[in-house]
């Protein structure tokens, strides 16, 4: 088992080269694409999918790699994390979402802290992100359960799918949706709507929990 300092690291780094990944992807889509948003999300679609599951099998073993504090809130919940070490990884996972996003706009000499001002708000979307989280949730507790080895392809292959299944692309992530206010590009989203987004991917986590968690009981 790897120490608690490892773990942290894993957790920070691995949140913020998802968030560059996402953020990165996502303004050279719009610059390649400015006419097709299809081809762009396509663009932005895949790098995510792909970045996970390398994350996952590198940054696994280290930490769990949970990268997004609804995650590590449900392996707490289970009592696969102890409350003291899933506030560590959520302030770990904010850090490293935050500086992911002002490097992915440092590489393409944008300015580096931005506000985005892309509102993303309906009830539709807000299902989106319950819909979405619920969905990830059910890929790991059944990956666990059923396909441990698979778990990095089937995190990866869940966003992926999500990203066009659902009205919002599927952050299902709260401090990747942080991140994200910090850079007025295709990837952002207003400050305004974080509020939104965050408690719908709270309760998808824990609708996910509930029931995916009766599905695989242990």
């Amino acid at each position: 088992m790897s120490g608690l300092s490892q773990k942290l690291l894993a957790e920070a780094l691995g949140t913020g080269i998802l968030v560059a990944t996402v953020v990165g992807s996502g303004i050279m889509a719009a610059k390649l694409s400015p006419e097709s948003q299809a081809i762009a999300l396509l663009c932005n679609t895949l790098p995510t999918g792909a970045i996970l599951v390398v994350l996952i099998s590198i940054l696994g073993p280290v930490s769990g790699a949970h990268f997004n504090p609804v995650v590590s809130l449900v392996f707490a919940i289970r009592r696969q994390l102890s409350m003291t070490s899933l506030g560590y990884y959520v302030v770990a996972q904010l850090i490293g979402a935050c500086v992911g996003a002002m490097l992915a706009n440092a590489m393409f000499d944008l300015s580096i802290l931005q506000i985005s001002t892309t509102a993303r708000s309906g009830s539709g979307i807000w299902l989106s992100e319950i819909v979405a989280t619920f969905v990830l949730i059910g890929a790991i507790l059944g990956g666990q359960k059923n396909a441990p080895n698979a778990i990095p392809w089937l995190v990866g292959l869940t966003i992926v799918a999500a990203y066009w299944f659902t009205a919002s692309t599927s952050f299902a992530n709260p401090a990747v949706t942080i991140a994200r206010s910090l850079s007025n590009s295709f990837s952002g989203i207003a400050p305004s709507s974080l509020l939104g987004f965050m408690v719908a991917q709270l309760l998808g986590a824990l609708l996910g929990l509930v029931v995916w968690g009766h599905l695989f009981k242990k």
